[in-house]
Order: C-alpha cells, then sequence, then structure tokens
C-alpha cells in the first residue's frame, strides 16, 4: 500500500514526537538533498568563498534542533516546511552577516536573499541549462537576459511558484503551505505562471 502525503507528514511528526533530537537528525539526513538544493539556489553569489553550503545546512540543522520543543507545541506546516523554513533563515542570516554594509537595509537583504533578485537570475540559468539542442546549449547572453527580463515582470508571488515547483520541486500542497496559500491559490498561480514562462521561452527559443 503507498503512503500518502498526509500519511507521511504524519509519520513524520510521529517520530519528532516519540525520538525527539534522533528523529531531528534522521530527518534532516532524509530531506538534506533538498534542502542543500534550497541553499545552493538562493545563495548569493557573492558569498561563494565565504560561505559553504556544507555551513549553512550544518547551523541551520543546530537551530531546528534547538527549536524543535516549541515546533511540537504548535506543528502549523509539516516537518519538511518547517525544516526549510528554519534553512532559509540561516542563509538570510549568512547574507546579513557577509553582505549587509553600513547603512544598508537588512530588511530589504533578507527580503533579497528569500525570494527576490537571485531568484529570476538563477531561474534564468536553470531553464537555459535546460535546453537540448545544440543551439540552444550555447544561447547568447542577450537571450539569457530576455528570458530573465520576463521573469523579472512577472508578480513576484508566481515567480516563486515557479522557483519552488520548478527548483526546488516541491509539491503544489507544499508551496502553499511555504507561501500561505490555499492549495487551488497555489495551484492556478502555479499554472498562470507556467503559460507566462511557456510563453517567453518560446519567444527566445524561436529568435535562435
Amino acid at each position: 500500500m503507498i503512503e500518502s502525503s498526509s500519511d507521511h507528514q504524519s509519520n513524520d511528526l510521529r517520530q519528532l514526537q516519540q525520538e525527539g533530537s534522533a528523529a531531528v537528525a534522521r530527518l534532516f539526513s532524509k530531506y538534506r538533498d533538498r534542502l542543500e538544493r534550497m541553499v545552493r539556489f538562493r545563495m548569493d553569489a557573492r558569498l561563494t568563498g565565504r560561505v559553504d553550503p556544507d555551513d549553512v545546512l550544518q547551523e541551520a540543522f543546530l537551530d531546528i534542533d534547538r527549536r524543535l520543543p516549541g515546533y511540537l507545541d504548535d506543528p502549523a506546516v509539516p516537518v519538511f516546511v518547517w525544516m526549510r523554513q528554519l534553512t532559509l533563515q540561516t542563509l538570510i542570516d549568512n547574507h546579513r552577516r557577509h553582505l549587509t554594509a553600513k547603512g544598508r537595509s537588512v530588511k530589504q537583504e533578507a527580503k533579497k536573499a528569500a525570494a527576490g533578485g537571485v531568484t529570476s537570475v538563477s531561474l534564468a540559468e536553470l531553464l537555459v541549462g535546460q535546453l537540448t539542442s545544440p543551439s540552444q546549449a550555447i544561447m547568447k547572453q542577450e537571450r539569457r537576459d530576455q528570458l530573465q527580463a520576463a521573469l523579472d515582470g512577472m508578480d513576484d508571488l508566481d515567480r516563486e511558484v515557479l522557483a519552488l515547483r520548478h527548483f526546488e520541486h516541491l509539491t503544489n500542497n507544499e508551496v502553499a503551505d511555504v507561501l500561505g496559500l490555499q492549495k487551488a491559490a497555489a495551484s492556478n498561480r502555479y499554472m498562470r505562471a507556467l503559460s507566462r514562462l511557456k510563453r517567453a521561452l518560446d519567444g527566445v527559443i524561436n529568435e535562435e
């Protein structure tokens, strides 16, 4: 019998309730690849050479373990989504420590780290990398810039839905939990953003 998503989430929570830190270690290891994908995707390029994704994950793991009692008091989101939230916050803290220049807004830097500037750039790079024909594989920078411009023109939330679904590989239910949306709303936003992205990709490819 195949375990449903809700059963899977309940099993994760039950492990945490029964085993505490031992279950944190096991579940973090289970989700580590997904969390690392998120960190690498959202890490500002300026952190390269200063911070290793493994260091972010280790710091996040310690924070997750420390915050377990509070989560168990009110497990408002599934375990993976909770772990992702704290890992993202750890990444934001690293951006703040290493990149926030004197006089600049910490809030602005945190927002950028969470879902702003790097997202359209990273999505454009990802999508260009997924194109398969020889001519597409050597797409010029101006083509990449056109795709990035199309992504920048999207509503922030729609672009974030694409990032969550296509790069982080979250399910629609997970996207809804991450963004605080109703599941139907998350699905509708995804379909709308996917349609706009397809038009943008068609435009770029047809110019090759």
